[in-house]
């Protein structure tokens, strides 16, 4: 029931009508995303849901993108006293059988450093790099812009972060 759940979710992530999705190998893309950031923004906020129809889990460890200078998974965080954080993250577990949501307040992927804008519309290759997998290359569409979210973010620290050379 909780696989049929979260594939559930996973589509409600893919509902825009100009949704996508890839498989390779044992892995399935669902709508990769980036909501379109604002012309001046630094950095922007990636987001698809991973599905692992394999046996074995399968880790990613790596984003690669030519639109920013750092590309990096994060993890964001509410704590007990209601302060949230975002963290850059190693890697992100995809285990056998299951779907995992890169979505606000969760894990997601960090596009630092933009190089240019990103316009609703477009799409944007990006390299996903998994410990099993290898590189994979997929497709991020530039959905309309966020009401609320990312972009509202104080990212102020990331690019300190980008300038001194650390992703932590």
């Amino acid at each position: 029931m909780k696989r049929i759940l979260t594939l559930a979710a996973a589509l409600l992530l893919a509902v825009p009508a100009l949704a996508h999705e890839l498989k390779v190998g044992d892995l399935e893309f669902i709508h990769p995303n980036i909501p379109q950031p604002a012309a001046s923004a630094k950095a922007a906020g990636g987001f698809m849901a991973i599905s692992n129809t394999g046996t074995e889990a399968d880790r990613l460890i790596g984003v690669e993108a030519d639109f920013a200078a750092k590309a990096e998974t994060h993890e964001s965080k509410v704590d007990e006293n209601g302060i949230g954080t975002m963290e850059h993250v190693d890697a992100i577990e995809i285990p056998p059988g299951e779907t995992v949501n890169l979505e606000h307040g969760g894990y997601h992927i960090m596009f630092m450093g933009l190089t240019g804008t990103l316009t609703e519309g477009e799409m944007r290759k990006v390299t996903l790099v998994f410990e099993h997998a290898g590189r994979v290359e997929i497709e991020f569409m530039i959905d309309p812009p966020m009401g609320k979210g990312m972009e509202g973010m104080d990212h102020s620290k990331m690019d300190g972060m980008m300038e001194e050379g650390t992703g932590n």
